[in-house]
């Protein structure tokens, strides 16, 4: 083990989360590598609201919530059919994602990645985001954030045609 890694006096605490336990039938959930899913984890809707303001559509995502609400975060598995993608949005809090199957490209702000599994991508506070399935497989992403969040916010005319004036990022967005 690297000096680096080694510490006689670990942090009191450091890997202890805020908040109890999650019920014992929350405390183990069995993968199906066939069905990409988890036991006792029903996929949802991808999300609810109104998707007229720009970019806020979406198109074949569904969402897994593995553990929360409640405790200090959720994690949420999400997967996007080929040819889906994710609403294009903006929020004060960060993710960090990483890809789990497929691949697909992420938009965030003026940058686009190829992604492919294991993969990490950061998505800092405020910067518009989408995640697009580009492959010929499903697309499915880890995405931990915390329990209090605020609500995904849509990019405003003007952040969307700034977007679009760049031609790789004009190239992925899906917006209408």
């Amino acid at each position: 083990m690297s000096d680096r890694l080694r510490s006689a006096t670990p942090e009191a605490g450091s890997c202890d989360l805020p908040g109890d336990a999650p019920p014992d039938d929350r405390l183990h959930r069995r993968f199906d590598p066939q069905t990409f899913t988890w036991e006792g984890v029903q996929p949802q809707v991808y999300k609810l609201g109104p998707a007229d303001a720009p970019g806020m559509l979406w198109r074949d995502v569904v969402r897994h919530t593995l553990t929360g609400p409640g405790g200090a975060f959720s994690l949420r598995y999400f997967e996007i059919a080929p040819g889906g993608h994710s609403s294009l949005e903006k929020h004060r809090h960060v993710h960090a994602v990483v890809v789990l199957r497929g691949s697909g490209h992420v938009v965030v702000g003026r940058r686009v990645w190829a992604v492919a599994p294991f993969d990490l991508v950061y998505v800092p506070p405020m910067v518009p985001h989408q995640f697009v399935n580009t492959g010929e497989e499903p697309f499915g992403f880890l995405c931990p954030v915390d329990s209090d969040r605020d609500p995904p916010q849509p990019l405003t005319e003007e952040e969307l045609a700034d977007l679009l004036r760049d031609p790789a990022v004009r190239a992925v967005l899906r917006y209408r």
